[in-house]
């Protein structure tokens, strides 16, 4: 029997993982995909330590960027981590002083380019589909060289690995006592949720409700390229989390577990990063189902990435690559869900991070310190049950 099971192995997972038991826990982690198949297989990787805009996100974030610089010499693997440009595009009918007003809150300010300056930066960008761009400080890593290097760690730490379907919680008298899976049920003393996406449908399998959720997240990766993209480019006025501020509030939350609905309109951006392979993903398609594995017309969806990535980058829009598709979770608060959960002291959520990047290595610390019985009032603030009254 384990102190701790740990379920989801992705870069919320992996990291909580290796803290934990870098804390002293005996810890099993258990992974559907030996290849990862989520949001930490797709993901482009940006750590936007820059976007903080309240007291919370700014001491999370000058802890995550913190954390990233020092994570390769620490878990004694590359995890590519670099810094670079982020270039956030407008459009070239935006009012740019509308479009700064949206930033003027974040921790680190813009710097306002304009075409000619943007194109500068990043040379593969359409001067004539674009009104300037925003530059920001950035920060990048390779989301599944940081995950083989936790894994590594944790392994060494004495941390187990089972790659195994979960199926349900064992729940026996408001406690979950471990989980079930279909290589077997597994006893712990403490199970933490970070399963991304699929949490919800976890959760809800065993009875337990949660207010987590998870959009339809598509794009486009490339093989290795000569093509050389310097920066990273995103829509400075994105659609996604408009996407998803929409489909969270109280009315809405029952709708989430009726299969098959599609509670708004797709939303596509056009972004792009290279990683240090020269692999490119371009896109994100993001749709909000109901149903996590609800299937996409992977045909007609590519063919609309391209189309707007194309206008933005035309030599990245017209690559060869592979269609994938994922899910990213969120809170209706853009704050990751973090800590036990109501009438259940021994499930804990590590889950609902829009940006894992910046908050999961600092949380992953705060929280084994945290379960060794040190007092944490962020973690408090994170708890899941803030969205309920008593």
């Amino acid at each position: 029997m384990h102190d701790w099971i740990v379920i989801g192995g992705g870069i919320t997972g992996i990291s909580l993982s290796y803290e934990l038991q870098k804390a002293g826990f005996s810890v099993l982690l258990i992974e559907q995909h030996q290849k990862l198949q989520g949001s930490s297989s797709l993901g482009y990787g940006g750590i936007s330590y820059w976007s903080a805009t309240t007291a919370l996100t700014r001491q999370l974030s000058d802890e995550g960027i913190s954390r990233q610089r020092e994570l390769s010499n620490e878990l004694g693997m590359d995890t590519e981590f670099r810094e670079l440009d982020l270039l956030l595009t407008l459009e070239p009918d935006a009012d740019p002083k509308v479009i700064l007003a949206q930033y003027s809150n974040c921790s680190i300010a813009p710097t306002l380019l304009n075409a000619q300056d943007a194109h500068d930066r990043e040379p593969l960008l359409n001067r004539s589909a674009i009104g300037g761009a925003l530059l920001f400080p950035h920060a990048h890593i390779n989301l599944n060289s940081f995950v083989i290097a936790h894994s590594q760690a944790f392994r060494s730490l004495g941390g187990e690995i089972l790659y195994a379907k979960v199926e349900n919680l064992l729940v026996k008298e408001a406690r979950v006592e471990g989980v079930a899976t279909n290589r077997g049920d597994f006893l712990s003393s403490q199970v933490a949720v970070c399963a991304g996406g699929l949490s919800r449908a976890l959760l809800k399998a065993s009875g337990i409700h949660a207010r987590i959720y998870f959009t339809h997240a598509e794009a486009i990766e490339t093989e290795p390229v000569e093509l050389e993209l310097r920066a990273m480019v995103m829509p400075a006025d994105s659609k996604r989390y408009e996407l998803e501020a929409a489909t969270t509030d109280t009315d809405r939350d029952s709708a989430w577990d009726i299969a098959g609905q599609e509670l708004l309109p797709p939303s596509i951006d056009a972004g792009a990063i290279q990683f240090c392979d020269r692999r490119i993903i371009f896109g994100q398609m993001s749709r909000v189902l109901t149903d996590p594995y609800a299937v996409s017309d992977r045909v007609q969806s590519e063919a609309d990435i391209r189309a707007y990535v194309s206008k933005v980058l035309p030599k990245v829009g017209e690559l060869k690559g592979k269609w994938r598709n994922c899910l990213v979770a969120f809170s209706n608060d853009n704050l990751p869900l973090v800590g036990s959960v109501q009438g259940y002291g021994s499930l804990h959520l590590f889950s609902g991070f829009t940006s894992p990047t910046v908050y999961a290595p600092a949380l992953s610390k705060r929280f084994a310190s945290y379960a060794t019985g040190n007092q944490d009032d962020i973690i408090s603030l994170l708890s899941p049950n803030r969205f309920y009254t008593s």
